[in-house]
């Protein structure tokens, strides 16, 4: 496999439990792609991501991801796996409990960050790129839906992830707040990471055109870049 593939999907079939939900999927992304994924709910786009990043098994067809293999993946392989990659999701899914900060510490020490300097370090690393750096004291409820948004992203970030998984980021913004967020996610991916996007927003892929996967009728198809 060439080394800058990130995700290598050869004829692989996903189920939800017994139910067969994509087929014969093959599918390539190289570092520093931006793709979105696109199609109608219920058509198997969530399920695509979630055998990604492995919450769903993989048991038919050859699927790579970051260099893992997703067939047969062992459970005690499964975090090394998300540490190389980044999902950032439609909710944010933020503990409000704790402050931003607190929210970014939970996920390095879950990830096996031992030292506190180096912690506090790679958090302001993160927040700078997501032009959050005055902001790692406050309540996520203190904050507005895109600056949520920003920190699940800047904890997507934290590991230094080959590939974003984006889950219908915007889906609860506002359109001039989802701009924002996707001029961000778009420097990311200018940086070698990969960006896989899950969205229905049509007036941002008009506005910031690039490849397009669609999940339809069973299957994933495949339109040609957009770059006009």
């Amino acid at each position: 496999m060439d080394s800058d593939i990130i995700i290598d999907l050869q004829n692989i079939s996903i189920f939800q439990r017994d139910n067969l939900v994509l087929s014969g999927v093959d599918l390539k992304v190289r570092q520093g792609e931006f793709i979105y994924l696109i199609g109608k709910t219920g058509t198997g786009k969530s399920s695509l991501l979630k055998t990604l990043y492995a919450e769903l098994p993989l048991n038919e067809g050859f699927g790579s991801v970051c260099g893992y293999n997703l067939v047969g993946i062992k459970s005690k392989d499964v975090p090394f796996l998300r540490r190389r990659l980044g999902i950032v999701f439609q909710d944010f899914q933020l503990m409000f409990d704790r402050t931003v900060h607190s929210n970014l510490i939970f996920v390095l020490k879950a990830t096996g960050w031992k030292d506190k300097v180096a912690m506090d370090d790679r958090i302001k690393q993160v927040l700078e790129k997501v032009g959050l750096s005055t902001k790692g004291f406050k309540m996520p409820h203190q904050l507005s839906g895109g600056e949520q948004q920003r920190v699940s992203i800047a904890r997507a970030l934290l590991n230094d992830p080959e590939l974003i998984l984006a889950d219908e980021p915007t889906g609860n913004l506002d359109p001039e707040t989802s701009i924002g967020i996707m001029k961000l996610l778009i420097d990311i991916s200018k940086s070698g990471r990969a960006v896989l996007m899950a969205t229905h927003n049509y007036a941002l892929m008009e506005k910031f055109p690039s490849r397009i996967v669609k999940c339809e009728s069973g299957k994933v198809l495949f339109t040609e870049n957009r770059t006009d």
